[in-house]
């Protein structure tokens, strides 16, 4: 098998081995993703859960509040009710029925005051020092905010007005419970709803709850939109009643959930352009070694061919003084002058050629003329030029080795028998050259893969050949060398150069 097609064979085994990583990757990931929405779902629930029952609860102590409210005011107006009978009362009536219900008045506080405004009795009021009147009508003015005063009449037209708080019970009571609700919820709350969560009335649009959602933005008509409808493509949002009214809970997904969702891609990413990279330098280190190789394999041939090149031109001397036929010393002086030619070519490989304007019809045809004698009498050679002027900046040594290359392929690919056409045109700021033949064709899926070194598709081939023109035409001439098309009728190559 062609070192290139097990080349391709394992970048496929490879590429669908990191599909199914990549595929096992999100699978794993969904799952995890699912797992803690669900999670997320049932805690936004239960936070929902909680304000209903804090509803209830509030509703419940605000009730009891209230009947305990009326209890003690029953109370107090019966104190007052008390102490008026002790007022009206004869000498000999019997007051111990009125004082004991005076005497058990011990913990709401009372304050009465006359007709203006002068403290008068006050009873449970624990005061910082004897007789602070500051202090008492401090406290006067809490009770006339907190209750209604209940009317005692004296003496007349004369009244006093009667001003009370709540017991210190029923405060005490109203602090404990309050606390008992408000860390009820708080621990609910701090230990379910970790994500953004917004309880609209029935409606959708006003709110009535919110939890983990910046105050600043509520105030805000637009973005508190602009949130609400982003929660609600992520989650549907779930009915809950609240005080026997119809509620809605809006959530979405929490910050963890969401860079969670996004990770496996952002980790594909970096692990990718890893890769990307370590390839790019493994890439340019091999072919630097390659570079290396070939300028070294270059540069040792010609040093091999100098020595009997050096000794094939002192036999052509001999020769000639030998009276040899003049035509076979000719053939053998060509022959010579294009081992010459070969030693200057690979003498030059790593180094910078020199690029001159050049004749480029001229170079082709001393070119095509060379390779008509060496090769089948079955192959034709045509050359289609428009102009005979046409130059481009070539190196002419190195140019003719490309084009013999390319006349030699084409001429395996049509086993020896077949017409090859080289065609020039200018086309402005480029010369194109075609060399097309009426060979068997190059595979689409091998038309890419020609141009690398050790590619080759005869038994005996090194797969250097197509690697030096490449090489050549754009490396050392900045130009372009591709398969232009290709089918069972044949091929034609494509070079374009810089004029």
């Amino acid at each position: 098998m062609n070192i290139y097609d097990k080349k391709q064979r394992w970048k496929l085994l490879l590429a669908a081995f990191a599909m199914i990583i990549v595929a096992a990757s999100l699978w794993y990931t969904g799952i995890l993703v699912k797992r803690i929405a669900d999670e997320e779902k049932q805690k936004v629930r239960l936070w929902a859960e909680a304000i209903q029952k804090k509803s209830k609860l509030v509703a419940y102590t605000n009730r009891l509040f209230k009947t305990i409210g009326e209890e003690e005011r029953k109370r107090i107006e019966l104190w007052a009710e008390a102490n008026k009978r002790i007022i009206y009362a004869d000498n000999n009536s019997d007051l111990t029925f009125y004082l004991d219900i005076i005497s058990s008045n011990t913990t709401i506080p009372v304050i009465v005051v006359n007709q203006d405004g002068k403290i008068t009795n006050w009873r449970n009021i624990d005061l910082p020092t004897e007789n602070d009147t500051a202090f008492l009508y401090k406290r006067l003015e809490e009770m006339k905010a907190k209750n209604p005063p209940i009317e005692i009449e004296v003496y007349g037209n004369l009244k006093n007005y009667l001003y009370y708080d709540d017991s210190r019970i029923f405060s005490e009571l109203k602090i404990v419970l309050n606390d008992l609700i408000e860390s009820f919820i708080s621990e609910i709350v701090v230990n379910s709803a970790s994500v953004p969560v917004i309880v609209t009335d029935s409606t959708q649009q006003n709110i009535t709850y919110t939890g983990n959602i910046d105050s600043t933005v509520l105030g805000d008509s637009v973005m508190v939109k602009k949130i609400l409808s982003e929660m609600k493509s992520q989650n549907p949002p779930f009915k809950i009643y609240i005080d026997n009214h119809k509620s809605y809970v809006f959530y979405k997904d929490s910050d963890l959930l969401q860079q969670l969702k996004w990770y496996p891609f952002v980790q594909f990413f970096v692990i990718g352009l890893f890769l990307i990279i370590s390839y790019y330098v493994f890439s340019t280190s091999r072919k630097a070694e390659q570079n290396q190789v070939w300028v070294g394999m270059a540069k040792e041939t010609a040093h091999q061919l100098g020595t009997p090149l050096s000794s094939l031109m002192a036999w052509i001397e001999i020769l000639k003084a030998q009276n040899v036929d003049e035509l076979t010393v000719h053939e053998l002086e060509k022959d010579i002058k294009r081992l010459e030619m070969i030693t200057e070519r690979f003498s030059k490989i790593g180094a910078v050629p020199v690029l001159e304007n050049e004749n480029i019809l001229s170079i082709i045809n001393e070119s095509v003329h060379y390779l008509r004698g060496r090769i089948s009498k079955n192959v034709s050679i045509d050359i289609i030029a428009e102009q005979d002027d046409l130059t481009a900046k070539v190196n002419p040594s190195l140019f003719s080795w490309v084009l013999e290359n390319l006349i030699k392929n084409a001429v395996d690919a049509m086993s020896g028998k077949g017409r090859i056409t080289i065609s020039i045109k200018d086309l402005g700021q480029y010369v194109y050259i075609d060399i097309s033949d009426t060979g068997s064709g190059i595979p689409k899926n091998k038309q890419k893969t020609v141009f690398e070194p050790g590619f080759t598709t005869k038994k005996r081939g090194w797969g250097l050949g197509l690697s030096l023109v490449k090489r050549i035409i754009e490396g050392y001439h900045k130009g372009k060398v591709f398969v232009k098309e290709s089918s069972e009728k044949g091929t034609t190559f494509r070079i374009v150069l810089n004029k």
